[in-house]
């Protein structure tokens, strides 16, 4: 049997070898990491518009194929999961981090006093188009085309999703360890690395704890409605759980996902149509990291997370996740440019949630895709099981 080295263990050796080498290697050699750190981000703030507009685009026409009242109300019941993940995220982190990260935030990842190292060349690479043109671009194409069902607009749409999935997994995530390796090598060559190893470690535990108390909600609330006990429901559903952990795809284990669904006394109707929707719309677990993530970035900048910022980030995360692609780190990719434009992170910021996103992706994957048979209970009774 072949051993197949993940991205994961390729992201962990990449930190490690930063940690390392940054800490031991010359200015000039640093400056080697910097400069392919810094093509690097600056391709990603190039090809960021253009994950928004692959994505949301077919994404939003293909809802538009549904059945009226059940495409409705699975959208509703999916819209509402990820916006009170989001929200639930947002408390529990502002209530634990803060106390964890005093004392040790960064008052700059790019102060000068950290003495990160410069490049040696600059390249940059002007984006086509902004984040917000290209939100509101996918949105009127994605509309009109649902409403009128060219066919044509579909099927151009589904192959350039194909060619930016292709550029996500062929080139994005195998040159993301090099890129995180560079970043931790020049924090570590600052003297930074030390609050940002601290910040992993406490991020990922309470994450993982927030999942499952999401989805001890999540199935606590469909229990409720389809009067069966909650945990003999998740209990059914932990077979798609363990394929999305090796999978990393929400996609990937939809053929488990349903299987499990059908077994949890769903119809099996309303199970054949939520499911494979929920794969692509439903991202409780995945707005969890991804916030939690973005709230520890913020602090360790020295900056104090507001509500008013992270609401709005996490109404746009429902929509802006929607079909993200079937590989690691999708969700990530696709809320790049919300980061970049609602939260003002920059290139080392961006960094820093890739690799602490990526650290955990399987685990958020898992919760996605285990709370999927939940919302297919949920949606069943609201529909009482009948696909009109």
């Amino acid at each position: 049997m072949k051993f197949k080295f993940g991205l994961l263990p390729r992201i962990i050796v990449a930190i490690v070898l930063g940690v390392l080498i940054g800490s031991i290697a010359s200015e000039n050699i640093v400056r080697l990491f910097a400069t392919f750190t810094s093509i690097f981000g600056n391709f990603l703030n190039f090809i960021v518009p253009l994950i928004i507009l692959g994505f949301i685009a077919p994404g939003i026409a293909k809802l538009g194929k549904g059945s009226g009242k059940l495409l409705g109300v699975s959208t509703l019941v999916a819209y509402s999961s990820t916006v009170l993940a989001g929200v639930f995220a947002f408390g529990a982190a502002m209530l634990i981090l803060p106390g964890f990260m005093e004392g040790r935030a960064l008052t700059s990842l790019d102060d000068p006093e950290h003495a990160l190292a410069k490049t040696f060349i600059e390249l940059e690479m002007a984006p086509l188009f902004g984040v917000m043109s290209a939100l509101i671009l996918a949105f009127l194409l994605g509309i009109g085309m649902a409403s009128t069902g060219s066919k044509t607009m579909i099927s151009f749409f589904d192959e350039f999703q194909a060619i930016i999935e292709k550029t996500i997994s062929i080139i994005i995530i195998p040159l993301l360890p090099f890129y995180i390796f560079g970043i931790f090598a020049n924090m570590a060559y600052g003297g930074a690395v030390m609050e940002i190893l601290s910040l992993f470690g406490i991020v990922f535990v309470m994450i993982i704890i927030l999942h499952w108390l999401m989805l001890l909600i999540q199935y606590t609330t469909a229990g409720t409605l389809v009067k069966k006990n909650p945990f003999k429901l998740l209990k059914t559903m932990m077979p798609a759980y363990f394929t999305a952990l090796g999978t990393q795809s929400s996609a990937a284990t939809i053929p488990v996902t349903l299987r499990q669904a059908r077994k949890t006394g769903a119809d099996e109707r309303i199970a054949d149509f939520s499911v494979p929707l929920f794969a692509t719309i439903h991202l409780s677990g995945s707005t969890i990291t991804l916030v939690s993530c973005a709230i520890g970035v913020v602090l360790l900048t020295g900056q104090t997370p507001e509500f008013g910022s992270f609401f709005p980030f996490i109404l746009m995360l429902g929509v802006t996740m929607i079909a993200a692609p079937g590989v690691p780190g999708g969700a990530v990719m696709a809320a790049i440019g919300l980061l970049q434009s609602m939260l003002g992170f920059d290139a080392t910021m961006v960094a820093l949630m890739i690799a602490l996103y990526m650290a955990q992706d399987s685990f958020g994957t898992a919760a996605n895709v285990t709370g999927d048979g939940a919302l297919t209970n949920i949606v069943d009774r609201l529909t009482n099981g009948r696909k009109v």
